[in-house]
């Protein structure tokens, strides 16, 4: 999993509220366990049209974008079924933040699991970046992890609440098996003595 520190990048809006896993990935893109190649289809069915037609009105259709890397988002994101798809099609199109008011509790596990770094702020915090946000490819918004900062692009910051030992893991890119990983030595150390205390197992 790649580390998360200091992000900055270009924030898409998207002032809708209740923005569910089935809208983020739909059903049918849900066949594979690969974690790759997702990011394509995110927001399938707003941004293409049944004949496979971009939809040129939906925000990550826009030039200015394409490329963005955070989303500002209405309440309630990532509601509905428990699909880890949705945090897998998010980072594959490179979406590394998502801020809103308000999160599904399953998805917003699933993001930290999976280097996206979901924050929560006031309504009023998340109004501004919003309005920042749709000034388009020329504001650049700053998240700052070790600071736990949310910067705007004229330089009005807001402060987010995270989780210490989840910060640990973005901040050093460990999922569950890169935490698994660190206690390589006391596995081993264990494994070698219980087959020499319990040689039949």
């Amino acid at each position: 999993m790649d580390k998360f520190t200091t992000l900055t990048g270009i924030a898409a809006p998207m002032p809708l509220v209740n923005i569910d896993t089935d809208m983020i990935i739909p059903k049918q893109f849900l066949k594979t366990i690969q974690r790759s190649g997702l990011g394509k289809n995110l927001f399938d069915e707003m941004r293409y049209t049944q004949d496979g037609q971009e939809i040129p009105d939906f925000v990550l259709n826009q030039p200015a974008y394409r490329k963005a890397e955070i989303i500002v988002a209405g309440d309630n994101f990532g509601c509905g079924s428990s699909r880890e798809h949705a945090p897998w099609a998010l980072l594959d199109f490179g979406i590394r933040c998502v801020i809103s008011t308000s999160f599904a509790d399953i998805f917003f596990n699933n993001c930290f699991k999976n280097g996206i770094l979901p924050i929560v702020l006031p309504q009023d915090q998340v109004d501004i970046l919003m309005a920042d946000a749709k000034n388009g490819a020329n504001a650049r918004v700053t998240v700052d992890l070790p600071s736990q900062t949310v910067t705007t692009s004229d330089g009005q910051s807001f402060s987010f609440e995270v989780d210490p030992h989840r910060k640990h893991c973005l901040l050093n890119g460990l999922d569950d098996i890169g935490l698994t990983l660190e206690k390589a030595a006391s596995i081993d150390a264990f494994e070698a003595r219980n087959a020499t205390l319990r040689p039949w197992a």
